[in-house]
């Protein structure tokens, strides 16, 4: 049986992932700061109390995982708040970059003990951290999703000679709470499609910047 270990599981895209990934028979290791009925229904091993932005918190998890491999980690708690040009808020900014970009490597720093050879990370980032996407606005999210996909490439680099390969997947315009429920697919939908470049990643397209769909985003 495969580990996965998810954070930010308790709602969203995170709990979809966690609800698939364990009817395709994933030992699953839930964690996140408070869990949610949903979760709490799964039978999934839930870590609560585990904040990606504290590094005595996810010490603490790679304390209680220690001699756990992990067959799959991803990367997935996140934090937006809008914004435009004419509304910045530099302490939200800041507070997206902590979750949304030191999260991700955090996390997978601390976890290293626990990859080995032919294990996969992935980063839940987003198309609006692509350069190219060139839309505008959401000044803080953009920047913090930009900031760690040079976090996930790098980590592709870094780990490719321990035979660990690296994604970041885009989910797509998913409704959720942090899209106000506004979107143009569901979670379960999305989570199918992100398990789907899951499976197909390997040490060949390491690195590599996918749409949930299949489709390779632009830098």
């Amino acid at each position: 049986m495969k580990t996965v270990l998810i954070t930010g599981a308790n709602r969203g895209i995170g709990l979809a992932l966690a609800q698939q990934l364990h009817l395709l028979d994933y030992k699953v290791i839930a964690t996140c700061r408070q869990s949610s009925p949903e979760l709490d229904q799964l039978g999934a091993d839930v870590i609560t109390d585990v904040d990606v932005t504290n590094s005595d918190s996810i010490l603490d998890l790679a304390s209680k995982l220690d001699g756990q491999n992990l067959d799959l980690l991803i990367n997935n708690a996140g934090f937006m708040q809008s914004m435009s040009l004419d509304s910045l808020d530099f302490d939200a900014m800041r507070r997206q970059y902590e979750i949304n970009t030191l999260g991700p490597l955090r996390v997978t720093a601390n976890l290293l003990p626990n990859l080995s050879e032919g294990s996969k990370v992935v980063i839940i980032t987003s198309r609006m951290g692509s350069i190219a996407d060139g839309s505008g606005g959401q000044y803080g999210y953009r920047m913090s999703k930009t900031a760690v996909n040079m976090v996930g490439s790098s980590l592709a680099k870094d780990l490719k000679n321990q035979g660990i390969a690296v994604a970041l997947l885009h989910p797509g315009y998913v409704r959720t709470g942090m899209t106000g429920n506004q979107g143009f697919v569901d979670t379960d939908e999305s989570a199918q499609g992100l398990i789907q470049r899951i499976d197909d990643l390997n040490l060949d397209n390491t690195g590599s910047f996918w749409h949930a769909d299949g489709t390779e985003l632009p830098w």
